[in-house]
């Protein structure tokens, strides 16, 4: 029958949320030119992928909107855990990050060494 058809799968529910959080940033064609841009493992650029999805031209309450997205337990920061699967937030389908990537990622936006990326440096992180 139609309805359980339509049933969401439970590890599909945060990404339909997230869904419906960016449907008013990012558009799916953007989100899909980022995730084209890092298929390979090690070849995921932030300033690439944030160039590609149109991130960097976003406003701050945009940027606030998709930072609190991707801190998934809201400490206030993104942690290493929290970025590995950062792809992955932008779609199911997309790869975790490796290793390699996520140290790169993270020192990038680690301004105070702590080794995590706080609400106050995302904004001038993702405008780099």
């Amino acid at each position: 029958s139609k309805i359980s058809m339509n049933c969401p799968q439970y590890s599909f529910l945060f990404h339909s949320s997230f869904d419906m959080a960016l449907s008013g940033i990012l558009t799916e064609a953007e989100i899909a030119a980022g995730l084209q841009s890092c298929q390979a493992a090690d070849s995921f650029n932030y300033k690439t992928f944030f160039i590609k999805v149109g991130l960097n031209s976003k406003s701050k309450d945009q940027l606030a909107q998709v930072f609190e997205i991707l801190d998934q337990d809201k400490s206030g920061f993104i942690e290493e855990e929290e970025l590995k699967y950062f792809l992955q937030n932008f779609s199911a389908s997309a790869r975790v990050l490796t290793d390699t990537e996520t140290k790169a990622f993270l020192s990038a936006g680690d301004s105070d060494g702590d080794g995590k990326i706080g609400v106050e440096g995302k904004t001038a992180f993702i405008k780099q």
